[in-house]
């Protein structure tokens, strides 16, 4: 997980300082507010990544401080914390511009989830989207720009979108700049992440539950979709949402309707679904792995997010960019990079994409002494990817395997004609590909 700058806001000392203690375990950088005034001088001095603000401080009310907070620092996530935490405060909260909320007493694996996942995403958002709210992902490459030109036209209607790309491509930044460009902009965000929570609990986090439908079900929970109320809930990485949930999501999508984890009552809500994955749905749906009506309803507008490698011409940009960020953040000023380190950015394979391009400026950053970045800084397996290999190389046969891939499926025009010739069955050359990074 990375590093967050964390500001907390509480008027409890003991909260505050059970928090510090969890937070700073878990290597964020922590500092506290116990009232209005103090947590804006506070955000005011540095910049946080994220503020967890508790809905009563004192005579004064964390609702009304959320809404100061997005304007004066709208790169700073805001997770509401309460022990009153009703549909209603939690619909309002992220209406005001919460991105989440946690109740106390704390469950401290609910607090590990929500700051991991708002670590990941403040780590895409960082130098490629901006605070104003206009999407400004931008790329010289014609895929690229199809595919954000795609996402600007139907920003502003109520279709269900499918975002499909690799892992960090970027999905999670595009869907929230679509939100940000929609007519629900002033609405909830949410994200519910398929892959990192149990069937159980992921049914809990998106429907909500009542108190007693399960062991540890302590107190109500609206769940994501009220919290969601005329906003926007992203499903990343759909294609892991379990079997059993598929149905449910189906026909909220249909009819706006669903129950909470055990409760008869049927309830209604405005909520637009955007969603995203990295693996072949349709080979899901022949597996039996995925619903084929539910993979028809969601599959309506899909947009098609290509790997960096894809976008070669975009590679220098960002870099330069993430290079002064990272300036900045460290108090550095480095001029740019050597020669060798363009040359092995432009003939490396990326399987990690943007998330990967910024870790590796951000450590060629931090162990930089000179004026350029040069090419002992970067990791030694890209240095290893800038030769073309041969048979007979003193090399792996899995770099020779990559190579061979990658080539067989750059000549060929289809899935199935590539598997041919490697004479190996499509779902085993889709399964290499998602290792190897290659779309």
């Amino acid at each position: 997980m990375s590093s967050l700058s964390i500001l907390i806001i509480d008027d409890e000392a003991n909260i505050r300082k059970t928090l510090t203690i969890f937070m700073e375990s878990r290597g964020h950088k922590v500092s506290t507010a116990s009232n209005v005034r103090s947590a804006m001088e506070a955000a005011a001095s540095r910049r946080f990544d994220l503020a967890l603000v508790d809905l009563r401080l004192g005579t004064e009310s964390g609702l009304d401080l959320i809404p100061a907070m997005v304007k004066s620092f709208p790169w700073m996530k805001l997770v509401v914390i309460t022990a009153y935490a009703t549909v209603e405060t939690a619909v309002e909260a992220m209406k005001r511009g919460a991105t989440d909320y946690i109740t106390k007493p704390f469950d401290f694996d609910r607090l590990d989830h929500v700051t991991a996942q708002l670590a990941s995403l403040c780590e895409m958002e960082k130098r490629l989207m901006p605070s104003s709210g206009e999407m400004e992902i931008e790329s010289r490459e014609p895929s690229m720009q199809r595919a954000l030109s795609l996402a600007r036209q139907v920003a502003s209607s109520e279709a269900v979108v499918l975002i499909r790309g690799m892992s960090g491509t970027g999905k999670t930044v595009l869907a929230r700049s679509m939100h940000l460009m929609s007519k629900r902009a002033k609405g909830p965000f949410g994200v519910i992440s398929c892959p990192t929570l149990s069937k159980d609990l992921l049914e809990s986090e998106l429907f909500g539950h009542v108190k007693g439908a399960f062991t540890g079900a302590l107190r109500d929970n609206p769940g994501r979709i009220a919290a969601c109320e005329g906003g926007t809930l992203f499903f990343d990485e759909i294609g892991d949402l379990p079997l059993s949930i598929q149905p449910k999501l189906l026909r909220f999508i249909q009819e706006r309707e669903y129950e909470r984890v055990g409760d008869q009552h049927t309830r209604k809500a405005d909520v637009r679904i955007i969603a995203a994955t990295n693996i072949d749905l349709e080979l899901a749906v022949k597996e039996g792995r995925f619903r084929e009506d539910l993979y028809y309803r969601l599959n309506v507008v899909p947009i098609e997010l290509p790997t960096l490698a894809e976008r070669p011409g975009d590679i220098e940009p960002l870099a330069s960019s993430l290079l002064a960020y990272f300036n900045a953040e460290n108090g550095k000023s480095i001029q740019g990079f050597t020669d060798d380190v363009l040359a092995i950015f432009r003939s490396y394979a990326w399987p990690g994409n943007i998330r990967e391009l910024r870790n590796v400026i951000e450590r060629a950053v931090i162990l930089c002494n000179a004026s350029q970045i040069d090419a002992d800084l970067l990791p030694e397996t890209m240095a290893a990817n800038k030769t073309v290999l041969r048979l007979g190389d003193p090399v792996t046969l899995d770099r020779i395997e990559e190579q061979h891939i990658r080539k067989v499926l750059a000549e060929t025009a289809s899935l199935q004609e590539a598997a041919t010739i490697l004479g190996i069955d499509q779902a085993t050359l889709w399964r290499k590909r998602k290792q190897l990074g290659i779309r």
